[in-house]
């Protein structure tokens, strides 16, 4: 049934409002919605983003959005990707739901919507916990029931935050995984969990090989992760020998043991090395 129906302020009160099972929507202009402040979700594929507009120009927008009343606009609650689109596609309304709630509702609803669509990365989805949790004053444990995920999972979420912005970012942009992010926390703020996460990108470690890694890291000074593999500080080390030395220097290693080599051609390159070596 259409009818008319004051939706606010502005020109979304004198818009054609449908009623259905007891919700109300209507097109709204699409320059009237904002996004919700501490959206959980952050990160927007471009290319997922251009292929939901194709599909929105193709059969328009299948889902309302669902959005609640401010001052002078609606501001958004879920559906951020399809306002996203929408704009891209050339849309000039999309179809809009009313829900009157709090701050601390609007978030939780964002938070659960984008996790049962599993639309949020995992240094997002943490973020979004840890303020959820602090807003709402909740446990670990009560969280977890209000969005209906184990403790645990909740927990291990959790401790990505506990990661370097840097770490937090390749897992973002999935140069490594959660999995990885959480297998490096061991190492804490030490420069050693810089050293594993490069060798975790170089080499493509899976997690289980990167939990090894970091337990050898752990365990003392470590030349490589594997024989005959130097650490991107032993690469360093030898290109320094070689500038130090102008002559061909290689570091060979077995296990946690190894040797320099240093190379010269004549007697006349020995003698520059030894005295380079103060002997």
């Amino acid at each position: 049934m259409i009818k008319k129906s004051g939706l606010g302020r502005g020109i979304a009160s004198l818009l054609p409002v449908v009623e259905e099972r007891g919700r109300v929507y209507f097109s709204c202009p699409i320059e009237e919605i904002r996004p919700l402040r501490g959206q959980p979700r952050k990160t927007f594929s471009g290319k997922k983003l251009d292929e939901l507009a194709a599909s929105i120009r193709e059969k328009g927008i299948i889902q309302p959005l669902v959005v609640r009343n401010k001052e002078n606009h609606y501001e958004l609650i879920a559906g951020e990707r399809r306002w996203r689109a929408a704009q891209k596609a050339g849309l000039r309304e999309v179809p809009v739901v009313i829900q009157d709630v709090s701050d601390q509702t609007a978030l939780e609803l964002a938070l659960v919507e984008n996790i049962q669509r599993e639309d949020l990365n995992a240094v997002e989805e943490a973020e979004a916990y840890q303020a959820l949790m602090d807003s709402l004053g909740l446990s670990q444990e009560e969280l977890a029931k209000r969005v209906g995920k184990e403790r645990s999972t909740v927990a291990n979420s959790l401790r990505l935050l506990k990661l370097p912005e840097e770490i937090k970012k390749d897992i973002v942009e999935e140069r490594i995984s959660m999995g990885h992010g959480r297998s490096l926390l061991p190492l804490a703020d030490s420069p050693l969990m810089r050293q594993a996460r490069d060798e975790v990108v170089k080499r493509g470690l899976s997690v289980r090989e990167t939990e090894s890694l970091v337990r050898r890291l752990q365990s003392g000074p470590v030349l490589g992760s594997r024989s005959g593999v130097l650490t991107p500080e032993l690469s360093d080390l030898q290109e320094r020998l070689k500038r130090h030395f102008k002559a061909k220097v290689a570091i060979n290693r077995s296990g946690n043991k190894g040797k320099i080599e240093i190379n010269f051609s004549d007697t006349t390159e020995l003698t520059r090395i030894i005295e380079l070596l103060g002997l």
